[in-house]
């Protein structure tokens, strides 16, 4: 009885994996594709304007953002810093065309201590990671290029990362990488904590930079969403230059390390 019960059950999965293997079979001939017996009922020309739509808003259509995403007051014991941090892209999911933007100005000395401007070309490497390629330049305080080779995506447990490795023209390399998470209090309560860390592989003296580690940021922001796309923000953040760097700056009498207060906003288009 059972292996009587055994063989109608092998029979009965064979008959009905017949059909499949008749249309994999004449798939395999060079026939119509599957998905295309649609076309009997709704006719060719209507289905194929409907798969067209399908890739063009499931990666293929091009979109455009705005996005800044600090725009913050820093107040610390010697100087009062207005910085600006974001971005504009074009492009689909695939491929985007993206300048970031990063400067500070100085309140006590009236000018801008450091522009920075990204042009990239971003090109997704998995569902959460995207390849960059292009270049920047460093309009404040020396006017410098350089080539551009990084990563920009999300992290496993949601980390949300910005690294890359920069060229300058005159073969100083250099990187940089940038984590922040999200802590969710309530729907538009969250917590942001923030590190940043910068990297040299050569002493660049005209920068007052040394060989390894050169300098760190953490902090943490305390944001609430008034809407999605506007979210005002206090923090706190310790920023210092670290290893051969804070040797140099020191041996020059100058501060190798501060607390600041930060208050801006977060927003996007």
């Amino acid at each position: 009885m059972r292996r009587s019960l055994t063989l109608g059950l092998v029979l009965g999965a064979f008959a009905l994996g017949l059909p499949a293997l008749a249309q994999h079979d004449h798939h395999s001939e060079g026939e119509a594709p599957l998905w295309s017996q649609a076309d009997e009922i709704w006719g060719e020309e209507v289905m194929e304007e409907s798969r067209n739509a399908l890739v063009h808003h499931h990666g293929r259509m091009a979109t455009d953002a705005v996005e800044i995403h600090r725009f913050e007051l820093q107040s610390g014991e010697d100087e009062d810093v207005i910085l600006l941090d974001g971005d504009i892209w074009y492009g689909g999911d695939i491929n985007k065309l993206i300048v970031k933007t990063e400067a500070e100005y100085s309140l006590d000395h009236s000018e801008f201590e450091e522009i920075e401007v990204h042009a990239l070309w971003s090109h997704a490497i998995s569902p959460y990671l995207d390849m960059q390629a292009g270049i920047r330049h460093d309009f404040e305080p020396d006017g410098l290029s350089h080539a551009v080779l990084g990563l920009e995506g999300m992290l496993p447990y949601r980390f949300d990362m910005d690294g890359a490795f920069f060229l300058s023209e005159e073969g100083d390399l250099t990187a940089g990488v940038e984590l922040e998470y999200e802590l969710m209090l309530t729907q538009r309560l969250h917590i942001l904590p923030r590190a940043e860390l910068g990297w040299s592989a050569q002493d660049v003296p005209e920068r007052g930079t040394g060989e390894g580690f050169t300098n760190g940021q953490l902090g943490v922001r305390l944001a609430y969403d008034v809407v999605r796309e506007f979210a005002p923000f206090v923090g706190v953040e310790w920023q210092g230059s670290l290893g051969e760097t804070e040797n140099i700056l020191s041996a020059a009498g100058e501060d190798t390390e501060q607390t600041v207060f930060v208050i801006g906003f977060h927003a996007w288009y």
